[in-house]
């Protein structure tokens, strides 16, 4: 009998395998419990400020005053409580409160992501119909994602073999892991939690920073570095840009992708829609955009 199948005896003897999987499926279900009772309480309080905004409103003349509320309340929040409240995302709550003005219809199993999506289901009755199925499936806000696009409740109506239309949901679909559960991006935020770069860190882009300033000076004049991963959000996913730079010179910022293989058209894809969201989201009236961007191979 080799060393590895004694140790496995003599681990069983110690601790049965049952008992274990007993001991790790209570702090599973745990972490699983309090990620759930964090989502909710953030999807709450998001509707009730969606609520308030609605409000607040209601009784301006002027569409510019509604504009200028959220913008000051953007700034207000986000000294007072950090990131998650630009006023991309207070449209998103104020458009949560007008998609489901119930509170109590509510399912408190899905997250603010679902929300998010869920919200911009045109069809009342099909968004409901959507955050009940989600709910019962226990659906991952992938899984909705692909249901609405593929208008899985259209299909499902209208199929004859509804078992196998029910049965696309769950292809293709990792379980999703207690790690991936507490880095949510929408959750640290929410906590105040500031979100680890050593998450999405990669060695080409640690060695640059590294050596930022001899690779400032290979770029050229008037660039300011700006950030790295840096997160935006559309339509609900989560993006990370690699390195963001400013060039004071050309008025315009510079987003770089580092690739560590050949170029596709999809990365190509992606850079152009970071482009996009820069010069839509951040433009101001200075004339401040997106113009620039580089990709990198090791």
């Amino acid at each position: 009998m080799g060393a590895d199948e004694k140790n496995g005896l003599v681990a069983a003897e110690v601790m049965p395998e049952g008992f274990y999987e007993h001991v790790s499926g209570v702090l599973d279900a745990a972490r699983r419990r309090a990620y759930a009772a964090v989502n909710f309480a953030m999807v709450e309080a998001y509707w009730e400020i969606g609520h308030s905004i609605v409000e607040q409103q209601g009784g301006a003349e002027r569409a510019e005053y509604g504009e200028a509320l959220l913008k000051e309340l953007s700034r207000r929040l986000t000294e007072d409580f950090g990131k998650g409240f630009d006023e991309s995302n207070l449209r998103y709550m104020r458009r949560f409160y007008l998609a489901f003005p119930i509170r109590d219809a509510l399912r408190h199993e899905l997250s603010w992501t679902h929300y998010r999506r869920l919200s911009r289901v045109a069809d009342p009755e099909a968004r409901m119909w959507y955050m009940n199925e989600c709910a019962k499936s226990s659906w991952s806000t992938r899984q909705l994602e692909r249901q609405i696009n593929t208008m899985f409740r259209e299909r499902l109506l209208a199929s004859r073999d509804k078992e196998a239309v029910a049965a696309e949901v769950f292809e293709k679909e990792a379980p999703r892991r207690p790690e991936d559960i507490i880095r949510d991006p929408y959750v640290l935020e929410f906590l105040g939690i500031s979100q680890d770069e050593k998450f999405r860190e990669t060695d080409i882009e640690s060695a640059l920073i590294s050596h930022l300033q001899r690779f400032l000076l290979e770029l050229g004049r008037g660039f300011t570095f700006e950030a790295r991963q840096k997160r935006i959000t559309m339509d609900g996913r989560h993006f990370f840009i690699d390195l963001v730079f400013y060039n004071y010179l050309m008025r315009c910022f510079v987003l770089i992708d580092l690739k560590t293989g050949d170029l596709t058209h999809q990365d190509l894809g992606q850079m152009q829609m970071y482009v996009n969201y820069y010069t839509r989201e951040l433009m101001n009236e200075g004339g401040q955009s997106a113009r620039g961007h580089r990709a990198l191979r090791r």
